[in-house]
């Protein structure tokens, strides 16, 4: 299983905010928006203050999603 964060930029499309603006407002680094960027893991505190900056829940930003349908997608 990996990690997905397809959920959280479709969220920021929606709320019309920026990577830059999540990263100010969550105050978090520029290193863990390009691991992100790049589905890697990131600390579950870097996490936490991303849904508290969007007023969300986890599962409203990341998915699990399997190895094997990542690669048929």
């Amino acid at each position: 299983m990996t990690v997905s964060y397809n959920k959280l930029w479709k969220r920021l499309i929606d709320l019309n905010m920026s990577k830059t603006q999540l990263r100010e407002k969550a105050g978090i680094t520029t290193n863990a928006i390009a691991k992100m960027g790049k589905n890697e893991n990131v600390s579950t505190e870097i996490i936490c203050k991303i849904c508290k900056v969007l007023e969300c829940q986890v599962e409203d930003v990341i998915e699990l999603v399997d190895e094997e349908e990542k690669e048929v997608c």
